[in-house]
């Protein structure tokens, strides 16, 4: 069963997209620069220094994309001096791209009705010409930098603010339950980031405490950062986890098991556990990843009874009716990021998630079955979130 657009070629998509963008930038540039009234020599430097600059950035952010840098933890320096600007040109520069051809579209839209219904004198026409162009080119640098600027603020401070997000649900067991998802350790999700969340799980007093995958983003080498940190919190009933696509696209499933082990995290892959509680026992299982992995919710759920409350891990979301067709009365994920860079619309959120899942976020029912789509707290491809805080979730079970 597919789920999805594969991740890898999406990541192609992107960057081709993204090349195109500073291809077109660098030729609107340039014209700017040659219609200067500068010297032809400052003119030749500017283009080649402009043409450089698109270049470097370009690159770095491909290999940030498609490499494994195991920079486990770079100083402040690197972040805020490399990694950030050149995800967030990079970034932003899709949508200024996209802003300008509309802009250079809808002006030569504009000029062709104008030149059919004017019975004027070309003078009026010329007088007519130069205000438009006086008018343009004042918006034009406007028009190119607010989504740099947008960009810019989602990295700074979208990407950072947490929201703790409190939900009681019905389960048949009281319990205090903690979800973190799609942590993505990288150099955007530094020891520093996690343990921030660290902490803040630990203030919210979990009696269970849940990992619902995506716990590196492009290295193994920050995994073991990852697993200390998440390890600072001592759940009573324990900390358990299951494997998303990064796991299984950058990681050795076996290695992060063992990483795991060494922290007292327990990894559930097509597996469950009985836990022992004063009001009865209760279940937590965890499915493989639905695209990446060896999915097996039969193999998951063998040897429970059916009068134990489940609590079911999974990546993905779209295991949820499945779930509730076996009466799973809770079902925990993540994997969309709420869509990380989401437009608010009237008729409703817009994003990637919105358009390739049917659960890109927040709370589902199926008759007594409850879905909750996490927006976790890391980024993919881009360290840049709008619309879509982080979250940490709390869950009051009952």
């Amino acid at each position: 069963m597919s789920f999805g657009i594969r991740f890898p070629r999406l990541r192609v998509v992107i960057v081709g997209l993204a090349l195109a963008a500073q291809l077109y930038l660098f030729i609107r540039i340039r014209r700017a620069i040659l219609s200067s009234h500068r010297s032809d020599r400052f003119k030749s430097r500017c283009i080649r220094l402009v043409g450089a600059g698109i270049v470097v950035f370009f690159v770095v952010n491909a290999s940030l994309l498609f490499l494994q840098v195991p920079w486990v933890d770079p100083p402040f320096a690197a972040q805020f001096g490399l990694f950030y600007p050149v995800a967030i040109w990079n970034f932003g520069s899709l949508f200024s791209a996209l802003l300008l051809s509309l802009l250079r579209l809808a002006g030569g839209l504009t000029r062709l009705i104008v030149r059919a219904s004017r019975a004027g004198s070309a003078q009026t026409a010329a007088a007519v010409n130069v205000g438009r162009r006086r008018f343009l080119q004042a918006g034009v640098g406007s028009v190119a930098a607010a989504p740099l600027l947008l960009s810019g603020y989602g990295a700074a401070y979208a990407g950072k603010a947490y929201d703790v997000e409190r939900l009681s649900l019905p389960f048949g067991r009281c319990l205090r339950v903690v979800q973190l998802t799609d942590i993505h350790a990288g150099i955007y999700m530094t020891p520093e980031e996690m343990r921030r969340y660290a902490l803040q799980v630990i203030a919210l007093e979990p009696d269970l405490f849940v990992l619902t995958g995506d716990f590196i983003s492009n290295s193994m080498a920050f995994l073991p950062a990852c697993a200390e940190e998440m390890s600072r919190v001592r759940a009573p009933f324990g900390t358990f986890a299951t494997l998303g696509n990064h796991e299984h696209l950058w990681g050795r499933p076996k290695e992060i098991r063992a990483v795991f082990e060494q922290h007292r995290i327990v990894l559930l892959n097509n597996s469950h556990m009985v836990i022992q509680s004063a009001q009865g026992p209760f279940a937590v299982a965890g499915i493989d990843d639905l695209q990446w992995g060896q999915p097996d919710l039969e193999a998951t759920l063998r040897g429970l009874a059916p009068n134990i409350p489940t609590l079911l891990l999974s990546h993905r979301p779209e295991i949820f009716p499945d779930a509730a067709a076996l009466g799973i009365p809770l079902t925990l994920s993540g994997h969309y990021h709420g869509g990380q860079i989401k437009l608010r619309l009237p008729g409703g959120d817009l994003s990637m998630a919105h358009l390739r899942t049917p659960y890109p976020e927040g709370l589902y029912r199926i008759h007594g079955s409850h879905l909750y789509v996490s927006r976790g707290i890391g980024t993919t491809f881009t360290p840049v979130r709008l619309n879509a805080r982080p979250e940490v979730t709390l869950f009051q079970l009952t």
